[in-house]
């Protein structure tokens, strides 16, 4: 150093802050994954979660099928919410892919959370799944 003082330790930098929750992100999405496995009496149903949309899936594994899905970009919700990376969003897309998977004749399902923690849009989602007839 040039005589400066570092204002963190030399020991912790902020690459290792974000190594650190990367890794702890892939072994959250590991174990919750190796635990999960949808067929056609329980098919998975797959989150995604990003900053501004929220989409999931009802998929069948074993024939490697996608059988419902539903998302902020689908007309029906875009038009209720104003920005689809909210909780409000994610309790929509919960509702929708519910009454979807119920016109399919799905009323189990595995909730295949990912690497998100069950809070939040998660959680909301979740909520309004069940709310809207879907068992997990």
């Amino acid at each position: 150093m040039d005589g400066f003082a570092s204002p963190l330790p030399e020991r912790f930098t902020v690459m290792d802050k974000n190594k650190k929750i990367r890794s702890k992100r892939l072994r959250r999405r590991r174990h919750v994954r190796n635990k999960l496995r949808g067929d056609a009496t329980q098919p998975r149903l797959c989150i995604h979660r990003s900053l501004k949309h929220f989409a999931c899936q009802v998929i069948d594994d074993e024939q490697g099928k996608t059988l419902v899905s539903a998302s902020t970009r689908d007309k029906s919700i875009r038009d209720q919410v104003k920005q689809g990376g909210n909780c409000d969003a994610a309790a929509l897309v919960g509702k929708l892919v519910a009454e979807r998977a119920n016109e399919a004749g799905i009323k189990l399902a595995q909730l295949d959370r990912g690497h998100n923690k069950y809070h939040g849009r998660v959680k909301a989602f979740a909520d309004a799944a069940r709310e809207a007839g879907l068992q997990f």
